[in-house]
């Protein structure tokens, strides 16, 4: 049996993410909490075998399987994803990177076509960020997108990038990596845009619905090249993305759902919030339903999360609120519709 099989065997995986840099403390939260499975994005001086495995192993002193681990620069890479100069450093680097996962025994890996990162817009200044900063229940702070904002950015590349363009570098890059994927037994797990809108920044997105991934999918043709089921995408394109249930049910039984992010928003787009699980449009207690009727066994996580209260004690503490409170929702779901 291949392990791209391998992997879809077992129960349910609650997973959180795990900072490289990622203290004892923390670690030792998650343990409390019952967190069996992490995730990390390494930076470029941590793509080693050496930095990872001894990550990894940290790690496995808290009992928490490091199961899928990501480079920013290679995931989200201008240079591949727009067919610049350094395209083919790029994916030569991307290509390292898979046999250093393999050896490192890790055989899940991430890519978002965004060239420009995850972007949110900010009700404060009224342009384009990074930082959440709109408020949602209780003043904790929240990504929000507004396509009145997004949509009145300049080009960020200097030209627009149309559809078809975006297909073709998409195609010219999984070309060059599925052999090394096959060969190191490294799935690749694609991400959708977020927001799956038509374009940002003057280009054109990969993933904006259920189709395009049918199409990523046919152009990939390998079981080494599945997706990150994003509940949150899926809620913020609303019935333009597809029905969220019914695509799931679809993509598990073609054994393309590599990884689940469950996140819920205020409402789809043009203008939505993030919000807490409870607290969004999105039946979460449904989604949670499917995912367990279809036996899906890969990682489950919580993606973006409302920045909550640090009472006193720093960013650190922050997330661990903010990480208990989504595991022990994410728990007592489960627990509930079994």
């Amino acid at each position: 049996m291949n392990r791209a099989m391998h992997y879809q065997q077992g129960a349910l995986k609650i997973s959180a993410m795990i900072a490289p840099d990622v203290t004892e403390e923390y670690l030792t939260v998650l343990e409390q909490l019952g967190v069996n499975y992490g995730y990390t994005w390494v930076e470029d001086d941590q793509c080693t075998v050496e930095f990872i495995r001894r990550h990894k192993e940290r790690l496995a002193e808290h009992g928490i399987t490091l199961y899928n681990v990501a480079n920013l620069t290679l995931a989200k890479s201008a240079d591949i994803h727009l067919a610049l100069p350094g395209r083919e450093e790029r994916i030569c680097q991307y290509i390292a990177f898979l046999k250093t996962l393999s050896e490192c025994d890790i055989h899940t890996t991430t890519i978002t076509w965004e060239p420009n990162g995850t972007l949110s817009t900010s009700p404060v200044t009224g342009k384009v960020t990074y930082d959440p900063e709109a408020t949602t229940r209780g003043g904790a702070k929240a990504r929000t997108i507004d396509m009145d904002v997004m949509n009145r950015m300049p080009y960020s590349h200097g030209r627009s990038y149309s559809k078809q363009e975006t297909w073709d570098n998409f195609t010219y890059f999984v070309q060059k990596v599925i052999p090394a994927a096959e060969e190191y037994q490294v799935r690749i797990s694609l991400h959708p845009n977020d927001p799956p809108v038509d374009s940002v920044a003057g280009i054109a997105t990969l993933i904006q619905n259920a189709e395009d991934y049918r199409r990523a999918f046919e152009i990939a043709n390998s079981d080494f090249f599945g997706m990150e089921f994003c509940c949150g995408c899926w809620l913020e394109g609303g019935a333009n993305f597809g029905n969220l249930t019914e695509n799931f049910r679809e993509f598990v039984e073609k054994n393309k759902v590599f990884i689940v992010h469950f996140r819920n928003v205020t409402c789809p787009l043009p203008k939505f919030n993030e919000t807490f699980l409870d607290d969004g449009y999105g039946d979460m207690k449904s989604i949670m339903k499917t995912i367990l009727d279809t036996g899906y066994s890969g990682t489950i996580t919580l993606d973006h999360t409302p920045v909550m209260n640090d009472l006193g004690g720093g960013d650190q503490c922050a997330l661990a609120i903010a990480t208990a409170y989504a595991v022990g929702y994410l728990k007592a779901l489960i627990q509930a519709l079994k």
